[in-house]
Formats: C-alpha cells, structure tokens, sequence
C-alpha cells in the first residue's frame, strides 16, 4: 500500500465525524442517567414538582446531538461550504423544512405550552379522548407517555393531547366525591334503605368526612344520599361519598355495591329487576276459541 496516496485529511474528517457523535451519544447517555436520579431522588425532598425536570432530560439528548451536528458542519469544509450553499437558497430549504417537520415543530411547541401552564404534570391521574385514563409517566418533547390500570403505556402526540378535554383528578385537590348509585323496590323502605346505605359507607376505611364543625352542629350527614328519579320497576338512590384519590373511589365504589347488597338481604330491601309478561299468540286464539 502506497501511504503517499491516502488521503489523510478525507480519514481525518471521518475520524472527527466518529468521535464527535460518539461523544454526543456518551455524553447524552450520562446527563440522561444523572437527571433521572436526581428526578427520583431528589424531586421529593426538594418538595419540587418532577414536570420541568423530567422534560429537561428529555431535550438533552435534542440539544447535545444538534450541537454535534453544528460543530462537524463546521469543522468540516465540505460541510461547511454545503452549508453556505444551503443557506443561499434558505428561502427555498425553509419551505421545504417546514413542510416536513410541521407536525414535528407542532409537537414540540405543544410540550412547551404543557410544561408552561401545566394542565398536567408528572403522575397526575388524568383521564382524555374516549374514556382513556391513567397516571402521567413521562413528557418528551414529542410526545406524553400515560401509564393506564391495565400497566399499559399510552403514547399520545403532545399536539394532541393539548386539544383534548382533559379530566385531570390530581391538579389542584385530590378528593374525590364518588357517586354511587342503588335501586330498590317501590315496596322496600327507602328511609331504612338511606340508613343502611349511610352505615356501610361510614364503616368502609376509604370514607372520609369532609364536614366542618359547623356542618356537624347543623346534624348535616356524613354521607348524603338523595333520591333521583322513579324508574319502571325501581326508585333509585345515589349516595356522595368522599374519599382521598381516584384510586380509593375505585374500590370504595366496588366494596360498597358488595357490602350494601349484603346488608339489603339481611334486612329485607329488594334490589329490583325489570320483570316481562310473555304471552304466546296461539293462546289468545285458545281463549277466543273458548269464548265462541
């Protein structure tokens, strides 16, 4: 091989391009671990809100491999009189650019305004679109990643989801006033049925009174249970229960519609079902053939 050939400067340049994006790749890696160790370990103690953190150490990998990108266009002749070449007809390369990445530009800009006012913020329980729900795992700059009940990982455009009617359950106070709706029969006792209503919602450990001293002097009950409406064959009754987050509604609602049904059958209230009088065509003709 004639050494006097090679080309040194082409080698030098491809060695320049190497290790510039594999320090980008190695930087970006390690800046990427040491935010979300410090998201983890220190968002909490700090009493700071882990929303603008964990989008941070998404945009680093952005940052650090555009900076890349810059800095070998720069180094690099070629590149840099291609550059120049690119710039001259920018006004052309910028239609064709933002044609390209609308929807990309469209999606970062959307998590910005996410992370600025904040309809949500990181594990926030939310619900959006067509009943989806879950708790808020991470923000990129492209998107939002929502851990669902089912451990399951929704991954909606920030664009999106900034368009959505969006049900957040942890934004300002986590309580929640759970509705919980019974039927019983037009024979039952609905003041007996309140009253069982009432005592297994007080027992159940997720229950919590939300009444000041004032409420308590005046006799107003802990829990209110009101009837709502005379249907076909039941009257039915919707009991507000309170309870500390979404996650105990659920399972208060669940051990409630249980433990009353329980209590109904002890204490002789009927929960109702819609009864349906079948009558055969051919009988008719019997009874009329009778009648004759």
């Amino acid at each position: 091989m004639n050494w006097k050939n090679v080309n040194w400067d082409n080698i030098n340049y491809a060695v320049l391009v190497v290790g510039t994006l594999l320090i980008a790749l190695i930087l970006s890696t390690l800046l990427r671990k040491a935010l979300s160790l410090f998201i983890t370990k220190y968002s909490k103690k700090l009493n700071a809100n882990p929303t603008n953190f964990s989008f941070l150490k998404n945009s680093v990998s952005f940052i650090i491999y555009s900076s890349a990108i810059i800095f070998i266009f720069i180094k690099i002749p070629y590149l840099k009189t291609l550059g120049t070449a690119m710039f001259a007809g920018a006004g052309i390369l910028v239609a064709i650019i933002g044609l390209a990445s609308q929807k990309a530009f469209t999606n970062i800009f959307s998590g910005l305004f996410i992370l600025i006012f904040k309809p949500f913020r990181i594990e926030d329980i939310i619900e959006f679109g067509s009943n989806q729900m879950g708790v808020v795992e991470e923000i990129t700059l492209r998107h939002t990643i929502i851990r669902n009940y089912e451990n399951r990982r929704i991954i909606v455009p920030n664009s999106l989801i900034s368009d959505e009617i969006i049900i957040n359950s942890s934004i300002a106070d986590e309580k929640i006033r759970k509705h919980i709706e019974f039927g019983i029969s037009y024979d039952s006792s609905i003041d007996k049925a309140i009253d069982i209503i009432q005592d297994e919602a007080k027992k159940h450990p997720y229950f919590i009174d939300v009444r000041n001293k004032q409420e308590k002097k005046e006799g107003v009950p802990a829990v209110v249970v009101r009837v709502i409406g005379h249907l076909d064959f039941a009257i039915n009754l919707k009991a507000y229960v309170w309870t500390k987050n979404n996650d105990d509604a659920f399972v208060l609602k669940c051990d409630l519609l249980k433990s009353v049904k329980e209590r109904f059958d002890k204490e002789g209230i009927e929960i109702p079902f819609p009864y349906r009088t079948i009558v055969y065509k051919k009988d008719i003709e019997k009874e009329k053939a009778i009648e004759k």
